[in-house]
């Protein structure tokens, strides 16, 4: 990628995982190449990881950096999912580790979620304003057209597997106090982690459908007889699951190929409110690196 921020002439990966840094380790695929791309908003996490996975070309980006170096609020969330649309990715399916703030979603559980309450402060999360304001909808955070090709696919494998819950995204890095793990139950959230914010909003606004995949760990600190959260405790339990996780995208990217154009693929469409006399040249020069059709 050169340092025009030009995207690829012919796509990369049509599809992104965002995930732990050994998710690309799966029996029998295709690793290609491996790339790191500069964008307008700076470099991505790491280098990322192009295969071919049932003939599909995947991209993968470790979130945090290989070794985990990047806490929840000092990754470059807008240069992550930036870097991933202009190597051709058209689909992300994110996987995050979570705290269960509910009895039923036990640890080693999968969770889809369906709704996001936002307790992160102070992190960028857009990629308009400096002279281009936009709004885009973000109603339904999560692409209903991805989660309805995991599910099934989660289903065969034999996961437990729970839908329709809300996340709590919050902005850490410590974990949760026991008033505020029993504030979000009060809520009827499910699960809660720190990392899927802004990565959501930032992946709707460049037109990307994005799906989460969470990997229960632990249940928080609100349950009295249990075990309160630790990084050990949650590493644990990631890497008991490690194999299930994989098994699951490699089951997963074939059938979010097989997806056609969804209102994802059109959320910036409407969405700029500034008058186009008015644009800021070099704020519409950015912004043409993930959404040439407009700018």
């Amino acid at each position: 990628m050169s340092k025009n921020f030009k995207r690829c002439q012919v796509a990369k990966a049509s599809i992104g995982i965002i995930g732990g840094s050994g998710l690309y380790q799966i029996d029998g695929i295709k690793v290609i190449e491996e790339t790191t791309v500069k964008t307008p908003w700076g470099y991505p996490s790491d280098s990322m990881v192009i295969a071919e996975i049932g003939g599909v070309r995947t991209a993968f980006l470790p979130r945090h950096g290989r070794g985990h170096v990047f806490l929840p609020h000092e990754i470059n969330y807008r240069a992550n999912i930036a870097a991933l649309k202009m190597i051709g990715v058209e689909k992300i399916i994110a996987f995050s580790a979570v705290g269960s703030l509910k009895e039923e979603i036990r640890p080693l559980d999968f969770v889809l979620p369906s709704q996001l309450i936002d307790r992160t402060k102070g992190r960028v999360s857009t990629f308009f304003g400096e002279g281009i304001a936009a709004h885009v909808g973000f109603a339904d955070p999560f692409c209903a057209a991805l989660d309805d090709a995991i599910a099934p696919a989660a289903a065969e494998m034999g996961l437990r597997l729970h839908t329709g819950e809300t996340l709590v995204c919050m902005e850490g890095p410590a974990f949760s106090s026991r008033a505020e793990s029993n504030l979000y139950r009060s809520w009827g959230a499910g699960v809660i982690n720190m990392s899927t914010l802004p990565e959501a909003k930032l992946a709707r606004e460049a037109e990307l459908c994005y799906a989460l995949v969470c990997m229960s760990t632990d249940y928080d600190c609100w349950k009295m007889d249990e075990e309160h959260v630790s990084v050990e405790m949650v590493v644990a339990n990631l890497n008991r699951n490690a194999v299930n996780a994989r098994n699951l995208i490699r089951a997963i990217v074939p059938r979010a190929a097989d997806i056609g154009h969804c209102a994802c693929n059109e959320a910036s469409k409407y969405a700029v409110i500034t008058a186009k006399e008015r644009w800021d040249k070099k704020q519409a020069k950015r912004l043409s690196a993930i959404l040439p059709e407009y700018f």
